[in-house]
């Protein structure tokens, strides 16, 4: 046996052979881990997971080569098969992320009871054992009998059960416990990640296997491992909301099969998971009328437009910086737009402390928001409170102008069908617009006149 040290960008992959502070391949501080391997080749030794017949593979001429449709298998939850770009792709390599707690495992545990009714399930469970897996079965009501459950994280064992049992999907939960007994590091490090995620990617393609891998992520919110995980596999999941809130959105960042502007709207409760057909009603229910603070807004998640609460509290400062908080909008566009109120609206933006919500846990990065978030802030700044039949659409430049944004007659025909009677849009927009008749226009240029109008 010879161990070989190396040292290893977590962000990028790069080697170096000694530790530096700034990685020169991604000008990454901070970044460069020790990594000790075992190198089986120079002791005479072959790897155990090299040896293993992952199928058979040779290069073809591009002519020879015929293309048809992916199969697809519907998992049985419409939400992620949106999601996946209209079911589960045979032979694709799907990473879910998210937080500790948000519902990674009870997700893929309950999409087995319908995919288990015609295809064979591998479950691999690094972190819980067969018992703690039916118990949670149990509760979900996971009685499919092509459902079969391996506690294990030693990735030659795991293929043996794979190429032993066959699958037409396996799940992995999680890639971060799971480790090659040929290298000589501890589970989670930068070398194992790579390498389980490489071989399993192999095991997936070749054998025309479905795989699921569960990642854990970092307290920044990204995955945790290197990023050439997010370039190994097909599509990229990311679980978001908070634990202590019920609703939960599934939305991909990378799709080699479909789009990744759409999201799934789930809601957690005592049964597992549930999906909202109709996340624009579940997300306004309970809302608060005739209070200042509160602005509607409609962004768009794909092809799905969906309606949002905004809320705002602005309130005189106590420190020599006002505070601002968001959470659901992006925090830098916000206080773009708190600044935009300051010079172009003529509120003393910097003499008060602002928070900016998305009711629901929702986040949104869409400008098409921009409209609401500033009308809520205003809205809490005066003390006048927005219609609740309102709805904001539109994007706001620097000089305070509204300008256009896209799907807009989209939008507009969801608030008409949730019975909105007014809906303020850019005026810019307006010639291209069809005539509705349930819900009124009101068509402007730029946000000093929507202020005055509404929050005066």
């Amino acid at each position: 046996m010879k161990a070989k040290t190396v040292f290893v960008c977590s962000e990028c992959g790069a080697n170096f052979p000694k530790w530096m502070g700034k990685c020169t391949s991604c000008n990454s501080w901070n970044t460069i881990e020790e990594e000790v391997i075992y190198d089986a080749s120079k002791s005479g030794k072959v790897s155990v997971m090299s040896t293993q017949s992952v199928g058979t593979s040779v290069p073809k001429p591009i002519a020879d080569i015929k293309t048809t449709d992916e199969e697809r298998t519907l998992t049985g939850m419409s939400e992620l098969d949106r999601v996946l770009g209209g079911g589960l792709v045979r032979g694709s390599l799907v990473l879910v992320g998210g937080d500790p707690g948000i519902g990674k495992s009870t997700l893929l545990l309950q999409i087995c009871e319908h995919i288990g009714k015609t295809k064979k399930i591998l479950y691999v469970s690094g972190e819980e054992s067969q018992k703690q897996i039916k118990l949670r079965a149990d509760r979900l009501g996971i009685t499919t009998p092509n459902l079969k459950v391996y506690s294990e994280t030693n990735m030659s064992l795991i293929l043996d059960s794979v190429f032993r049992e066959s699958p037409d999907v396996l799940i992995v939960d999680s890639v971060q416990t799971m480790f090659n007994p040929e290298i000589q590091s501890t589970p989670g490090n930068i070398a194992q990640i790579r390498d389980v995620a490489t071989v399993l990617m192999k095991v997936a393609k070749e054998n025309s296997i479905s795989v699921f891998l569960v990642g854990h992520v970092t307290k920044e919110g990204a995955l945790a491992g290197p990023k050439i995980l997010e370039h190994i596999v097909d599509t990229v999941l990311y679980f978001e909301g908070e634990r202590h809130q019920a609703f939960r959105v599934l939305r991909a960042v990378k799709n080699r099969f479909g789009s990744t502007n759409e999201i799934g709207v789930f809601e957690m409760g005592g049964s597992g998971l549930e999906e909202i057909p109709n996340p624009s009603q579940a997300m306004l229910s309970g809302r608060p009328k005739n209070v200042s603070g509160s602005c509607i807004i409609c962004t768009m998640e794909g092809t799905r437009p969906v309606l949002a609460e905004i809320q705002a509290l602005v309130s005189p400062t106590s420190f020599g910086n006002p505070r601002r908080m968001a959470s659901g909008p992006d925090l830098g566009r916000t206080l773009m737009l708190m600044a935009v109120l300051e010079k172009q609206c003529g509120l003393k933006m910097s003499l008060l402390d602002a928070y900016v919500n998305i009711v629901g846990g929702l986040r949104i990065t869409e400008p098409a928001a921009d409209l609401g978030i500033v009308l809520a802030t205003a809205s809490s700044c005066t003390g006048v409170a927005i219609d609740a039949d309102t709805v904001a659409i539109g994007e706001i430049g620097l000089t305070g102008e509204l300008r256009p944004c896209s799907f807009l007659e989209a939008r507009i025909a969801e608030c008409e069908k949730l019975g909105f009677k007014r809906c303020i849009v850019p005026a810019t927009n307006l010639e291209k617009l069809k005539k509705f008749k349930a819900i009124e226009l009101c068509p402007f240029y730029d946000i000093k006149s929507v202020i005055d109008k509404f929050c005066k």
